[in-house]
Order: structure tokens, then sequence, then C-alpha cells
């Protein structure tokens, strides 16, 4: 099966197209189209015109949780393809915030209303579970926090009933590809931890082998003690090809550029990879 994933939209870019925070990634296997996020707003549907990559065709959207770097770009998107089914964890739709000092919250989710993004074509499919989009496609649904040294961050807030409440990320989840060469899994943030994802990746499928790691892997922030574990974990899993992007920061990413020479790549905007 051949497979081709296209970074639309990122914090940095390749020559040519914009960079912008956020992520959102095309793949093309198995003989569908998929968009995992949308980013900001600004870029993706922008950089698939500069890179000449048709969005026409695309039968799904994934989205990795309801955060607006992730989400920004649905209505562009939409307008852009014709409509879509759009796949997401329920709490999407629940107002996240990111708490800045004491009394400072500020609003980070979904910039738009069901009734207008569906107004554009939008299908929704909601489910905290794994959604198969294909025989060899599928979704993690909510990732189980299986490490004892990943967390969710501590300044990420909801607001329910009028009232600040720690975020528990349910909404987090990634997608997986199940090809020859081993598992495939395109992440939109991690929040939940990467390792955690990856785990959970090979739990849903009964695969153990990982072939591949594209997107989002929320190191930014991370302490020495984590990304120490972190790429202790990726060693033992093998794995052949790392393409970081978006949160995984600049500390995380020299470091992991260093312990996997021959496999770690920066996946920014304009950035194709393919299957074999």
């Amino acid at each position: 099966m051949e497979v081709r994933i296209t970074t639309l939209s990122e914090n940095t870019a390749n020559y040519g197209v914009l960079g912008e925070w956020g992520l959102s990634i095309l793949i093309e296997a198995d003989g569908n189209k998929i968009l995992m996020d949308t980013g900001l707003g600004m870029s993706t549907a922008y950089n698939a015109d500069r890179m000449g990559v048709d969005l026409t065709g695309t039968s799904t959207i994934v989205l990795s949780h309801g955060h607006a770097d992730h989400t920004g770009g649905l209505v562009d998107v939409l307008k852009k393809i014709g409509g879509a089914s759009v796949i997401a964890h329920p709490d999407i739709w629940t107002p996240k915030y990111v708490q800045r000092s004491k009394d400072d919250f500020h609003y980070i989710g979904m910039p738009f209303t069901r009734k207008e993004l569906e107004s554009y074509g939008a299908r929704f499919i909601f489910s905290d579970k794994p959604v198969h989009i294909a025989e060899h496609i599928t979704t993690t649904g909510e990732i189980e926090m299986l490490t004892d040294y990943e967390n969710i961050d501590g300044n990420m807030f909801v607001k329910v009933d009028e009232q600040m409440l720690p975020d528990k990320l349910a909404d987090d989840l990634a997608l997986v590809i199940d090809t020859e060469y081993g598992l495939v899994v395109v992440l939109g943030c991690a929040h939940c931890g990467l390792i955690n994802n990856l785990r959970h990746a090979q739990k849903i499928t009964g695969k153990e082998h990982i072939y591949a790691v594209i997107g989002g892997t929320h190191l930014f922030n991370a302490n020495e003690e984590r990304i120490r574990r972190t790429v202790a974990d990726l060693k033992d899993m093998g794995i052949q090809k790392l393409g970081v992007s978006h949160c995984t920061g600049f500390t995380a990413s020299a470091r992991l550029s260093q312990e996997f020479p021959t496999s770690f790549f920066l996946n920014n905007a304009g950035t194709r990879f393919t299957l074999p």
C-alpha cells in the first residue's frame, strides 16, 4: 500500500509556503484522502494551492482535539472541498482555555459553531472509541494514560457551568495506518503523551511494530527526565521514521535529532513523506 503524507500547515515552513502556529496533514492511503486537522486558519488551503495539492476528493477530516490551532481552518477547507465527514471526540465543543496567569484565562477552543460548520458541508461523526475509516486506517479514540511519566499540562482548562475545571484532554486522538512496513501513527498534538499515544495505537491494532511517527509530540515543555524516558521508549519500539512538528519544541527536537540521526526529520509545512 502506498502512503503519501503531506504537511500543509505547521509552525515553520519550507520555501514557498506559509508557516503558522498549528498543524494540518493530508494523508493519502488505501484509496482515501484524509485531512488530519486544519491548522489555525490562514495557511492550510493557501499552502495546498502553493504546493499543487488538490484537496478535492478529501472524504474525511479528522480532528485530533478541539483547540483552535487544529480546527481554525475548517471553514476554508470545507468551502474548498464542498463538504466531508468530520470525525472527532464529542468534547471538541467544550469551551477550552489556557491559563496565562492566576486570573487570566485565554480562550483557545473551537472557533466555529456546529451549525456553522454543517452549513458548509461538515457531516460530524462523534466517538470516544476508534473509528475505522478504511480497512487499514483508524482513529485511536480516547488515549489511555499508560505511562507513569507523561501528564496533561496543568494550565489547560475547560469551562463547565461557568467554572474553570482542569482539561483532561479526553478529545486527544491520533490516526493510525496499518502498512506492510508497520504502523504509521499521525499525531495532532499528543497532549496525553507521545508514548501513551503510541502504546494505545499498538493496543487497538494488535500490532507491535511502529514504522513511522509523524506530527506533534507535545514535548516543548518536557523536563529532562521525561525526554530521557521518551527517548528510551522510542528506541525500544524501533521507530524507523520520526518526523516531529508543532508542539515538539526546540530542545526536544534537538535531542531527538541526536538520538535518532538516521530516522529523525523536521516535519514542517511543505514536507512530503512517501511510503514506500
